[in-house]
């Protein structure tokens, strides 16, 4: 290891020094540990870099990676100097924060971690992801983008990000997951995920659960906030699909002159349509507010954008595709995926997932659709015991085993498959992350993010 990346891995344990609510198994979302004071304090004495650019806010359960995703590439292709902050990243810690696509460097994180030393001792119970969304910031602004795609780390309300005057604030599918932490029904989860709607700030909201919807709305009539809603005022009609990716129609049903726009994505699966669409809704609107993007550069972007980690194909023949699905609905919409893209192979399942996940509810999506399931489990404080996934799937009829670690899951399913079945990985985007690091130590052809050079 060089001077560069031991200065890099002492920067990022430094962060991860403060409190961590990622790695804790069970914890209540409550002011008390999460208070935005915390994060106006510290950006104040960093000169709020988070103000020096204009920004789309991005919010929900599922989905809100990957419209934040297009639309950063939508903005990039268009011209703009373009910032994209996501979380959690999936292989090395610098996806988080990006510019025109590219990572920031690791010797870039150990600059501005140390910048941020000084001011942090002045700010009590600042958490690790209030530290990373600050050095987001700070980089976007030393890296003068035009616009930020911000994504909201976990709910919204009391969310780190939730400091941030957006030109579009958007809010994905809502479904069940961290219910310890956002509550335990739509209406409550749907409440913190409008916590990002800002007065007077329009609201793009994709299709959404008759209860979660009227959560949302509710926060938008009480701060005026105009609200858009997909599937109703922004429609869509799926095309053609293949494993190169899909098409679809998009159009407005509230503009009297609004034409079909033909849109194509390289995403896969048709909650990927609605992500799309939420996303060209967003741009329409930020358009309107004078983020301008031309008809060309918005379809080249929507054409290139790339997402990796969401059923996403390593091999066609046979297929091998990770995917992070890592709760019910996500874990529903996989399945269908599965039936849309690969219907004649069975299916091997490695699969792997967080102690707070809704295990049942996803093998009951999963399970009943797959030829055989290798359980295993990442590296993570809130990893399930392998072993126990196996004691839950009884019942199921099922061929499964626990096999340990990833890279012998890996090897196993390969085994299993024999070149005539499909292996599909879900569960959690940490066994995702980690199955896909495998596949690229043994030669897989697999993408990664680029990582800029170092800017001073």
């Amino acid at each position: 290891m060089n001077q560069d990346e031991f200065d890099y891995q002492n920067a990022l344990d430094y962060l991860y020094r403060f409190v961590d609510y990622s790695l804790t198994r069970n914890f209540r979302y409550s002011p008390e540990k999460f208070d935005l004071g915390r994060m106006r304090q510290l950006l104040e004495y960093l000169g709020n870099p988070h103000q020096q650019y204009r920004i789309i806010h991005v919010a929900g359960t599922k989905g809100k990676g990957s419209v934040a995703a297009i639309l950063a590439n939508i903005y990039k292709t268009a011209g703009y100097r373009t910032g994209f902050y996501t979380s959690p990243h999936l292989q090395d810690f610098s996806e988080r924060i990006q510019v025109n696509g590219e990572r920031i460097s690791h010797k870039m994180i150990t600059t501005l971690v140390d910048e941020l030393k000084p001011w942090v001792e002045k700010v009590e119970r600042i958490t690790t992801f209030e530290l990373t969304t600050a050095l987001g910031f700070m980089y976007f602004a030393r890296q003068k983008v035009d616009v930020a795609v911000v994504e909201v780390g976990l709910g919204g309300r009391l969310d780190a990000t939730n400091v941030v005057d957006p030109l579009v604030s958007v809010i994905t599918s809502i479904s069940y997951d961290h219910t310890a932490v956002l509550g335990n029904t739509l209406e409550m989860i749907a409440g913190e995920k409008a916590g990002i709607i800002k007065p007077h700030t329009p609201v793009v909201v994709s299709p959404q659960n008759r209860e979660a919807f009227e959560a949302i709305a509710q926060v938008a009539e009480e701060r005026e906030a105009p609200l858009t809603l997909v599937g109703s005022e922004v429609v869509f009609k799926p095309m053609a699909h293949s494993m190169d990716g899909q098409t679809f129609q998009v159009w407005s049903q509230i503009e009297p002159d609004s034409r079909p726009v033909q849109v194509s994505i390289p995403l896969l699966g048709l909650h990927q349509v609605e992500n799309a669409t939420t996303a060209y809704a967003a741009m329409e609107i930020a358009r309107q507010r004078g983020l301008a993007v031309s008809d060309k550069d918005a379809l080249d972007g929507f054409r290139s954008v790339f997402w990796p980690g969401r059923f996403e194909v390593l091999q066609r023949f046979p297929p091998i595709i990770i995917d992070s699905a890592h709760n019910r609905d996500s874990a529903r919409r996989l399945s269908q995926a599965i039936k849309d893209y690969i219907p004649d192979y069975p299916v091997v399942l490695v699969f792997g997932a967080s102690e707070d996940k809704d295990i049942d509810g996803m093998f009951a999506e999963l399970l009943p659709s797959v030829h055989s399931v290798i359980f295993t489990e990442s590296i993570h404080p809130r990893a399930m015991n392998a072993q126990k996934l196996v004691e839950l799937a009884q019942g199921y009829g099922t061929p499964v085993e626990a096999v340990l670690p990833v890279e012998a899951a890996v090897a196993k399913a390969l085994e299993f498959s024999s070149n005539q079945k499909a292996v599909v990985v879900a569960g959690s985007l940490f066994i995702a992350a980690a199955v896909r690091e495998v596949l690229q130590q043994v030669g897989l052809p697999v993408a990664q993010f680029e990582i800029s050079e170092d800017v001073q």
